[in-house]
């Protein structure tokens, strides 16, 4: 292997080779491609250099440290892979821009708001169609399951079963799958879902759960079109540090909502973060406090408990 090929092929080598270890590397994957093609139309030749990373880094349209930062982060590991071939590789620094993670406030749902987007959804176009359906049932499972996104969308019809209430999530992120129980009301939105697929797209071969009119699994770039039309149709104003409130943000709610009603419960906190950070997929319990936002309702509840646990009230 020679550092004359280009850093298109480099990149290729490295992500085949991480790929066969088990690595899904789908983002990273499509950065690095990014990277590679920058440095190829640069006219670059040779190793890896700290300047050429920082260059890439900071021609992101966002000019953001954090952007950069995260940028170098995803380089570091393919700058140490190549210099086992090319003593010239600069690795780069893991904090030259600061810290790569930070956590943003994410935009937490009220109850009224998630009535809100289930009800504009029923109103999309075209009356009588399947999108309208297509999309209340897809925000509404989302919005009640805490699903990833992505999970969402790769459902294929055999993976629901509404005899049984139950899910089946397959090879997500780290490569786990998972069942997901549904409540009786989920899984009936489910089924008159599915009926109504089924009536309006006949014998056309389903390949995933959630189609589109014609029958073909939704694209994430239109769903994500689709949800920003309806945001601004409502007029929503974002509360954290993200721009607008996100379909990601669904999931946020769910965790925040489950903690609240556990606490309202008196159920032992403990049990309850295992149990939920089970359910949603997380390979830790430090995962889903991640997720966790110090909501007034959260943080009023959570207080009352405490009071009584001090005064003797609570064990």
């Amino acid at each position: 292997m020679k550092s004359t090929h280009s850093m298109v092929s480099q990149v290729q080598d490295y992500l085949a080779t991480r790929r066969q270890m088990g690595f899904h590397l789908a983002i990273a994957g499509r950065q690095l491609l990014a990277f590679a093609r920058f440095t190829d139309r640069t006219g670059h030749r040779g190793p890896v250099t700290f300047e050429l990373a920082v260059r890439w880094a900071q021609s992101s349209p966002r000019a953001t440290r954090l952007t950069w930062a995260r940028r170098l982060e995803l380089l570091r590991p393919f700058t140490k892979y190549r210099s086992q071939f090319d003593a010239g590789t600069e690795i780069v620094p893991r904090t030259f821009f600061g810290p790569a993670h930070r956590r943003l406030i994410p935009h937490i749902y009220t109850e009224q708001e998630i009535a809100c987007l289930l009800q504009a959804a029923s109103s999309l176009p075209p009356v009588g169609g399947l999108r309208p359906l297509t999309y209340h049932t897809l925000f509404g499972l989302l919005a009640v399951t805490g699903l990833r996104f992505s999970e969402a969308l790769n459902l294929k019809p055999q993976d629901v079963a509404l005899e049984h209430a139950l899910l089946t999530v397959r090879q997500t992120k780290f490569r786990k799958s998972r069942l997901v129980p549904l409540h009786p009301t989920t899984a009936a939105a489910l089924k008159r879902y599915a009926e109504a697929r089924q009536r309006k797209l006949g014998g056309v071969n389903i390949e995933a759960f959630f189609v589109s009119d014609r029958g073909k699994p939704l694209a994430e770039r239109t769903v994500h079109h689709t949800f920003q039309k309806l945001r601004a149709q409502m007029g929503w104003v974002a509360r954290g540090g993200h721009a607008a409130p996100r379909i990601h943000d669904l999931r946020h709610t769910f965790i925040c909502h489950g903690m609240l009603r556990s606490y309202r419960q008196q159920q032992p906190i403990d049990n309850m973060i295992d149990a939920l950070s089970t359910y949603v997929g997380h390979a830790k319990v430090s995962d889903t406090y991640w997720y966790v936002t110090a909501t007034p309702e959260l943080m009023a509840v959570a207080a009352q408990r405490f009071a009584e646990f001090v005064e003797g009230g609570a064990r």
